[in-house]
């Protein structure tokens, strides 16, 4: 269902999805903020949202260009990404409020992102988050970003070439911080693995898409790691 959060920067749209108590059970359910890629709050974003429902988690997905569409608030939000603050990061904060303090959710949260998403979800981990899972998130510069960070389950593709390295970075800097986590680079797969962009045709193109079994591998991952930190 579409709602409205409120945020400090005034109000944005997001989409909410409930676990069916017939299929769940009766709750209260840990929750989790969905962090759209790149191409914004679309079907593929809403169908991996309500997929988390069947899992047993309230989910919902902040419309981060709310403010004026792709076009107009991309830039802002890479700046945000580069720097670890703005109004990007205020919205991800008020979508987790807005779960956290629903009587059906146990206020457990986790944050999971795609692409541009991934970076957030990563960078979110040391906010208030019990679980963190980026799918390939750009990793900062600055490792301190990341310091005090929750539990990470991080998902790359070895055939994406604009994140070479980043997963054995990413491995690296969270042992450091004993941060408990589950990095895992796919060998056969590329950016956008676990997302169904259209048209297909153009991923191919562009070298990214959908890998059927890496992405089913990557959300049994997920999910186990969110029931070991998030609870069920």
């Amino acid at each position: 269902m579409q709602l409205t959060v409120s945020t400090p920067n005034g109000l944005i749209d997001a989409y909410l999805a409930v676990p069916s108590v017939e299929v769940s059970g009766p709750g209260p359910w840990p929750g989790v903020v969905v962090v759209h890629d790149i191409l914004g709050l679309g079907d593929d974003i809403k169908q991996i949202t309500g997929r988390f429902t069947s899992a047993g988690h309230v989910a919902i997905a902040p419309n981060m260009y709310a403010r004026g569409g792709a076009v107009r608030c991309v830039r802002g939000i890479f700046k945000a990404l580069n720097s670890g603050r703005g109004p990007a990061f205020d919205d991800i904060e008020a979508a987790r409020e807005l779960i956290a303090g629903r009587g059906d959710c146990t206020g457990k949260i986790g944050v999971v992102g795609f692409c541009m998403g991934g970076g957030f979800a990563l960078l979110a981990a040391p906010r208030g988050f019990q679980a963190s899972a980026p799918y390939y998130g750009m990793v900062p510069k600055d490792l301190a970003m990341i310091d005090g960070a929750c539990p990470v389950v991080a998902s790359f593709g070895a055939k994406d070439p604009s994140l070479r390295g980043a997963a054995a970075r990413l491995d690296a800097a969270l042992t450091e911080r004993n941060v408990p986590h589950d990095v895992k680079e796919y060998p056969d797969a590329g950016h956008s693995f676990a997302n169904r962009i259209s048209p297909a045709a153009l991923t191919k193109v562009l070298g990214f898409g959908y890998k059927h079994e890496e992405s089913e591998d990557a959300w049994r991952r997920v999910l186990a790691f969110f029931r070991q930190h998030l609870g069920s």
